[in-house]
């Protein structure tokens, strides 16, 4: 199989020439595309997983040798959840490769956080295949450079630490709101309000809902412990 142009420049932006082609095909074609003759990137993705889970408990545990495990789990997490995976995807263009059906395509499937996500699974799972767990470490630790060294002591997931806060405090756990949706059906934005019983409030817009009611948490946890 030839890769088209895009998608050898695509190849490029992740530093990686493939032997075999069609596992970046592959990796990143979603589900609504495929069929009998073409496979989509589900189970790269699965592969991908733990793939990137073992380069980043390898990456973090040499980071910082003294770190408990304590401290480590929620860094962990940060560098491995979907969002930090989209976060790449958008770096590095996945989004304009992505194979989709129609109707993904027509409800803004380039830019979903689940979808760029799966994808970067996928390509890492593509290039883990292709040839092996060096070449997938290296691809990995290049792509996001920097956060691994950046990712923040007590990386907690910030819905999570806002209950605990509350919590805590004897207040009951945090209610999210959506204020406003604008935007088309293909690139909707949300607003999200973030509420205390203490009557204490953040509010955010984000392109989903998830991601919203995160950078509320996040705003209003700043707010509290200022």
């Amino acid at each position: 199989m030839k890769l088209s142009a895009e998608m050898k420049a695509f190849a490029a932006r992740l530093g990686h020439e493939f032997a075999q082609p069609a596992l970046l095909v592959q990796a990143v074609t979603h589900a609504s595309m495929s069929s009998p003759t073409r496979d989509d990137n589900q189970r790269l993705e699965f592969l991908g997983d733990r793939v990137l889970g073992l380069v980043m408990a390898e990456a973090l545990l040499a980071a910082d040798p003294g770190a408990p495990e304590g401290l480590l789990a929620p860094r962990f997490n940060a560098l491995v959840r979907k969002e930090a995976c989209a976060d790449v995807a958008r770096e590095i263009e996945l989004g304009a490769v992505l194979k989709l059906g129609r109707s993904e395509m027509l409800s803004g499937g380039r830019r979903k956080e689940a979808l760029l996500g799966d994808a970067m699974e996928a390509v890492i799972a593509a290039v883990y295949t292709d040839a092996g767990f060096g070449a997938a470490r290296a691809m990995i630790l290049r792509l996001w450079g920097a956060r691994i060294s950046n990712v923040e002591a007590d990386a907690r997931d910030p819905k999570t630490a806002l209950q605990e806060w509350a919590q805590g405090r004897g207040l009951s756990p945090p209610d999210y709101v959506e204020t406003a949706r604008t935007g088309p059906d293909h690139a909707p934005s949300f607003t999200i309000e973030a509420r205390l019983e203490n009557g204490q409030t953040a509010k955010c817009s984000a392109g989903s809902k998830r991601q919203a009611e995160q950078a509320a948490a996040k705003a209003l946890l700043s707010r509290v412990e200022e």
